[in-house]
């Protein structure tokens, strides 16, 4: 008995070491998230009328107050908060408007078709319409087969039903959320040496 919980003592010290490579975790996200938004924030911004007309329009849009204003909230707080992201400059302050334009995308744009972006009958949370998404995606692969190329239109990548659920905002604001309790992360970010700079006591 001894010998096992020496041995469990042994390895939570080398697992306890590994901490010394927490910045890895800050970082990871910060450079996953920063091409997300940014590429999302270029999009609005090549469509800026588009976006707007969407944002304001009740019938066939979004029917926000003030779509010009929270059109350029949004695009800049993307393309903004994708540079701060990359460089580890002000992470935990501008995770805060990217969250707000995460649950501004969740309840407003996604909510109603439910948590999955792809459809998938096999996946955790499944919406009630997932299987007759599946039928008609197996349906219109059966046209392509028989009318089109479909190893030519297939060899870059398979079809799939998008649900346009609120699965990848929900997962951004996630990780927007973990940022804003963890930080930039030490060592590979402005943040980091600012922070020892300006916080330090004379």
């Amino acid at each position: 008995m001894t010998n096992i919980i020496n041995f469990f003592r042994t390895s939570q010290t080398y697992l306890n070491e590994t901490q010394k490579l927490d910045f890895i975790l800050p970082l990871l996200l910060r450079l996953y998230l920063a091409p997300v938004f940014w590429v999302a924030g270029m999009n609005k911004l090549s469509g800026i009328d588009g976006v707007i007309q969407w944002f304001g329009n009740s019938e066939w849009g979004l029917g926000l107050p003030f779509p010009e204003l929270l059109a350029w909230m949004a695009t800049l707080t993307e393309l903004g908060g994708a540079v701060l992201l990359l460089v580890g400059l002000g992470v935990r302050w501008v995770s805060i408007p990217l969250m707000v334009t995460m649950l501004v995308a969740v309840f407003s744009v996604h909510w109603h078709n439910g948590w999955q972006a792809v459809a998938d009958p096999m996946s955790a949370f499944s919406g009630t319409d997932a299987n007759e998404a599946i039928t008609r995606l197996d349906a219109a692969k059966e046209i392509l087969k028989e009318h089109g190329n479909y190893t030519w239109l297939t060899e870059k990548g398979g079809f799939v039903i998008s649900n346009n659920g609120i699965e990848w905002a929900a997962t951004y604001f996630v990780m927007c959320l973990a940022l804003f309790f963890v930080g930039a992360g030490k060592y590979v970010s402005f943040d980091y040496y600012l922070n020892k700079e300006f916080m330090r006591k004379d």
